[in-house]
């Protein structure tokens, strides 16, 4: 199988088409959907997940962590390939791990149910154990561990703010399909985000769409409700990138826990600057900003504060 099939594979069944679409997808992508280690959490569950380190890793040096989260009725290779996040760590010299969410053959996330389990759901248990276990064996850098996600993974990787920030230093959802209600989260977190005006199934302006049972919020209210929880000042400031990107900042952040959102004119539900998914079915591509890159130079100025 292409790599081009591979990836217009994990989106048909990204978007939950019929079941049968999804399993023979599922089927058809076992040899790419492999993963390079687990482990056995205390809920009980084996997890999995894809590690990336790179050539340049040095046991003697504390190393930055960055966790990057899969779409619904995915897979974390699929993540790897969409993202292109190695290419990043490569460069910059920091390890990349892509976590499986839960389900024998394509995997999703739970969000729902977290405002009365918190820390102790399964997905979260998860994540912060497969840090600990990742700590214990390489030399991770505890105040500079960083999540993001795509879609379903955008809106695990909000759940982790609420979650997890004590973990986590800061955050980048893209694309996110957040549907529950953020009043129970209470934590200040950093956060860097990118979404296209044109997304068909998780709207910029919100609302209601096929691929979910409950609206989605609009995405720039959304942000305001982190930067008012963050303690930055309530009026943002606006710039222009460039031609098809904006950039709104909330400034005067309490203890530093900046909140970015980039909007990406006219593009869809698709990682920017990385690898291109079917526009027919997800909307306008964009390369007018490489989401890594940009979340990467986000991260690396925050750490967690002792």
């Amino acid at each position: 199988m292409t790599r081009r099939a591979i990836v217009i594979v994990g989106v048909l069944a990204c978007v939950a088409l019929p079941p049968l679409l999804v399993l023979v997808s599922a089927a058809s992508s076992y040899s790419e959907n492999r993963t390079t280690g687990t482990i056995r959490t205390s809920a009980g569950e084996t997890r999995e997940f894809i590690l990336h380190v790179p050539a340049s890793y040095d046991a003697g040096k504390p190393t930055p962590l960055v966790i990057s989260i899969h779409g619904a009725i995915n897979w974390p290779s699929f993540q790897m390939a969409l993202s292109q996040w190695n290419r990043v760590a490569d460069e910059h010299g920091f390890i990349v791990v892509y976590p499986a969410g839960d389900g024998g053959g394509p995997k999703v996330w739970h969000l729902r149910g977290l405002e009365t389990k918190r820390r102790q759901a399964p997905d979260i248990v998860f994540i912060s154990e497969l840090i600990d276990t990742l700590a214990a064996r390489y030399n991770i850098d505890r105040a500079r561990v960083y999540a993001n996600g795509l879609s379903n993974g955008g809106g695990m990787t909000f759940a982790l703010s609420c979650t997890l920030a004590d973990k986590i230093a800061a955050f980048g959802p893209l694309a996110s399909a957040v549907t529950e209600e953020i009043d129970w989260c209470e934590s200040r977190a950093p956060v860097i985000a990118f979404h296209g005006t044109a997304d068909p199934l998780a709207p910029y302006e919100g609302g209601k769409v096929f691929i979910a049972p409950m609206a989605f919020p609009s995405i720039p209210q959304w942000i305001a409700g982190w930067a008012k929880r963050n303690g930055c000042a309530p009026g943002p400031v606006d710039s222009a990138v460039n031609a098809d990107v904006a950039k709104r900042e909330y400034v005067g952040c309490a203890n530093g826990a900046d909140a970015l959102l980039y909007t990406v004119k006219g593009a869809g539900h698709q990682w920017f600057g990385g690898m291109q998914g079917p526009e027919w079915l997800l909307g306008p591509f964009s390369r007018s900003v490489d989401a890594s890159r940009v979340m990467w130079e986000f991260f690396r100025q925050h750490r967690l504060k002792s």
